[in-house]
């Protein structure tokens, strides 16, 4: 079968393997769909901190089911996604329901093979039922479960003020989610490209642009003094997310779901006066999954408004570099297998 291998930093080739086998528990897809993100833009260009080489990219999955590995609730040609963080069961973490930071979990597509392929084995018990959605709506079904696990973690409630810094598809989803549990959301992006997509699709209250003006002013005369109660890092960004830290309201949650490499550094003193709480939101859980296909079937969330780009596997090696290209304005890339 075709494989898409990222061999090194910015090298993406074709290579044949051999097509999986039937073996109990582990269900084989027929892929159709692979939603491209920025862990596998930042793999490609060599910064994401969990990456080793050669390494198949692709975790963002939707396709049809071969072989349900005897998962006797799915059946040859059902169309799924699945959950692709292969967890324990064993640990501290999944024995407390947080399979999502296992000690030694393995995510398809970063510590293990993904499913940039024709044929991909998965573990039978990580399948998710498509419920009647199409191909590509199942495929963006993960980037929208990281974005409502960050809500969940961060425990948004009906009124309080949201803050989200990056209007990439992880913080577009966060401003969908905030919003439905009853926040009011402010989004804060610098790319003005990005800007102006995310001014149609993210039903934000209020768009910031960090380069404009002081942020803390800004941010000041937008909740009458109190600073937002919830401040969610979505870029990934070791300046924006420090720069993120004076901004938080007394009492207030600051959540990053961006992953950089580097040592955070901030106050401690003007942090610990503000009884503020720190925390990352890593991955999502089943529970996360099944949130998104009831937004997304209820129509209260539709995943396809943030792609931007479509593209055949064989068009791979030539729109990686494309898609880097902050001009090019790709928010979404969605590939056809």
């Amino acid at each position: 079968m075709r494989t898409l291998v990222c061999t090194s930093p910015h090298q993406i080739s074709f290579s044949e393997m051999a097509e999986p086998e039937p073996i109990t528990g582990m269900a084989i897809l027929r892929i159709r769909r692979v939603g491209i993100c920025g862990t596998d833009l930042h793999g490609f260009e060599g910064t994401q901190p969990f990456f080793n080489y050669p390494r198949i990219l692709g975790h963002e999955l939707s396709g049809e089911i071969v072989d349900n590995g005897g998962n006797e609730a799915f059946r040859s040609g059902d169309v799924v996604t699945l959950v692709p963080y292969f967890s324990c069961g064993r640990c501290h973490a999944c024995r407390n329901g947080k399979p999502n930071c296992c000690e030694t979990i393995s995510v398809c597509g970063v510590h293990e093979d993904g499913g940039m392929c024709e044929y991909f084995q998965v573990p039978s018990e990580s399948l998710v039922a498509g419920e009647g959605l199409d191909l590509d709506r199942l495929a963006l079904t993960e980037p929208l479960a990281v974005a409502a696990h960050g809500i969940r973690r961060g425990g948004v409630k009906a009124g309080e003020t949201v803050l989200v810094v990056g209007a990439g598809p992880i913080g577009i989803g966060l401003a969908w989610f905030a919003r439905l549990a009853g926040a009011r959301v402010l989004l804060s992006e610098r790319h003005q490209g990005r800007m102006a997509f995310a001014q149609k699709i993210a039903q934000a209250d209020a768009f910031l642009d960090p380069g404009q003006g002081d942020m803390k002013t800004r941010l000041a005369e937008l909740t009458e003094g109190a600073m937002p109660d919830v401040i969610y890092d979505a870029t990934g960004n070791l300046k924006a997310m420090e720069a993120s830290f004076p901004l938080i309201a007394h009492g207030g949650r600051f959540i990053l779901v961006g992953l950089q490499r580097e040592d955070i550094r901030f106050s401690h003193p003007e942090f610990h006066k503000r009884e503020a709480t720190l925390m990352s939101s890593r991955n999502a859980t089943r529970e996360d999954f099944i949130q998104v296909l009831d937004s997304v079937h209820s129509g209260r969330i539709d995943p396809l408004h943030m792609v931007t780009d479509r593209v055949d596997m064989s068009d791979i090696p030539d729109a990686f570099p494309k898609w880097l290209d902050p001009g090019h304005g790709t928010v979404k890339a969605l590939v056809r297998i």
